[in-house]
């Protein structure tokens, strides 16, 4: 199995993950430090498309790949428009990345008002509540029909 397919693969499996508990878990349990486990799903499949998309390309020699992140990000938002990517999506994926690594470098994450807060070092807070999280769920389906459509 080439390692796009196993990418892909990976990708459909966290985004299977993420619509179950952000359908179905999440309102049965209604617990909203859930949303942190499924913004993580959420980026585990966004992470697996990407990485699909560049494993691809560079298996047919069209890109190179890079050791750093941010490189190998920007590659993707260069040949994102062959993947009818709009900027506005490659915009939001890029910002779900950087909540992401905001979330991991968090001093404090708590619950107020329907919403999980993540408080940074300096105080600096992102706020995560439902209708976001749908949001980038959507974001998350729409980027793995596209990579489907384009390599198959």
């Amino acid at each position: 199995m080439e390692q796009y397919e196993q990418n892909l693969k990976e990708a459909a499996r966290h985004l299977q993950i993420a619509d179950h508990m952000t359908y179905v878990t999440f309102p049965l349990i209604n617990d909203h430090r859930l949303l942190l486990k499924i913004f993580d799903e959420i980026y585990g499949s966004i992470i697996g498309c990407v990485n699909a998309i560049l494993n691809y390309e560079a298996m047919y020699k069209r890109i190179k790949l890079y050791s750093g992140i941010n490189d190998n990000f920007n590659t993707f938002a260069r040949i994102g428009k062959n993947y009818n990517l709009s900027n506005e999506q490659v915009k939001r994926i890029k910002d779900l990345i950087e909540l992401n690594k905001k979330h991991k470098k968090s001093a404090m994450e708590f619950v107020r008002q329907d919403k999980v807060v993540i408080m940074s070092d300096n105080l600096g807070t992102q706020v995560l509540d439902l209708i976001t999280i749908k949001k980038y769920l959507l974001l998350a389906k729409e980027l793995m029909m596209k990579v489907r459509e384009k390599i198959n």
